[in-house]
C-alpha cells in the first residue's frame, strides 16, 4: 500500500535504501580525506612549529613550517602512539622505508625525534656528516679544521646556562655541577659537556652532527652527541605561517619563505 513505511521482523521502521547509501557514501568520504591525511602526513609533508629561539635569527619563535620526510626516505611508524597525550601503545614496530632521493647535508635545517626523548621534535643545523671531524674552541665551531659559519644568531644577555641530561638543574658559569668525576660544561663556556671527547671529535658512522644557530642557547649534539640518522623526520622547507607572540600580530612578511 502507498505511505506504508517498511518494517523489519522486530517492527522497527528501517530507514530507505536512499538514506542508508548517503551515510555510507559520507563515511566513505571521510575514512578516505583521514586515509590520504596520514599517508601524506607520514611520507610527504608535515607541519611544524618553533618553540623555543634555538635557531635565531634563521628561524623565529612561532614560526610554522612544512617539513619534506621523503627528501631523507621517508618511513612507517615503528610505533603507535595515543596523540596528545602521547601514550605509547605498541612499540618496535617493522618498518617500511622509501628509497632517499639523497643524504643528509652539511648545511641542511632537519627535524628529528630527540635523542633522549622521541616523543619531542627538535629541529636544528646539521654541521658535520659522517666522517667529518668537529671541534668547538673558543665559541669557535670548526668543521674538519675549517671555520664552519652559518646564520648565527646573536645571544641576548650577560650569560647563560644549558642543563644537561644528567644535570637538570640550572647551573652557575664557568661550569656545572660535578657528575661522575667530570665537570659538565655549558654552550656558554664554548665546550663539549661529556667526559672524555676528543678534540676534534669525529662524526661515526649512520649519525651526523647538529647545532642550533643560535649556538648560546641551545640544546644539540654538543649535549646529547650526534644524532642517529634513524631518528631524522625530514628537512624544513619553507614558512607558511609565522606569529609574534609578544605583539600578537602575524609576521606577514616571513610567509612563503625558504628555509635555509
Amino acid at each position: 500500500m502507498f505511505g506504508l513505511k517498511k518494517r523489519n521482523r522486530g517492527g522497527q521502521v528501517r530507514p530507505p535504501a536512499r538514506k542508508r547509501h548517503v551515510v555510507v557514501e559520507y563515511i566513505r568520504s571521510i575514512g578516505s580525506a583521514l586515509l590520504i591525511a596520514l599517508v601524506l602526513r607520514q611520507f610527504i609533508f608535515q607541519a611544524f612549529r618553533i618553540p623555543t629561539g634555538s635557531m635565531l635569527e634563521t628561524l623565529q619563535i612561532g614560526d610554522f613550517l612544512f617539513v619534506n620526510k621523503f627528501l631523507y626516505g621517508a618511513k612507517s611508524p615503528d610505533r603507535i602512539r595515543i596523540p596528545l597525550v602521547n601514550w605509547t601503545l605498541i612499540d618496535g614496530l617493522p618498518v617500511l622505508k622509501l628509497p632517499a632521493l639523497r643524504e643528509p647535508r652539511q648545511g641542511d635545517i632537519i627535524v628529528f625525534e630527540y635523542p633522549r626523548d622521541r616523543n619531542l621534535d627538535y629541529i636544528k643545523r646539521c654541521v658535520a656528516v659522517a666522517g667529518d671531524s668537529v671541534a668547538v674552541r673558543e665559541g669557535v665551531l670548526y668543521v674538519n679544521g675549517k671555520v664552519y659559519e652559518s646564520n648565527l644568531g646573536q645571544y641576548g644577555g650577560d650569560h647563560s646556562c644549558i642543563p644537561t641530561w644528567t644535570d637538570p638543574e640550572s647551573c652557575p658559569p664557568p661550569r656545572a655541577k660535578k657528575d661522575q668525576g667530570s665537570y659538565v660544561r655549558n654552550a656558554r663556556n664554548h665546550s663539549f659537556p661529556w667526559e672524555g671527547l676528543p678534540d676534534p671529535y669525529v662524526v661515526p658512522a649512520g649519525h651526523i652532527f647538529m647545532m642550533g644557530d643560535n649556538r648560546y642557547n641551545s640544546m644539540d649534539s654538543r649535549y646529547w652527541g650526534p644524532l642517529d640518522k634513524k631518528l631524522i623526520k625530514g628537512k624544513a622547507l619553507f614558512i607558511y605561517w609565522s606569529w609574534d607572540y609578544e605583539r600578537h600580530l602575524p609576521r606577514f612578511s616571513r610567509l612563503g619563505d625558504a628555509i635555509r
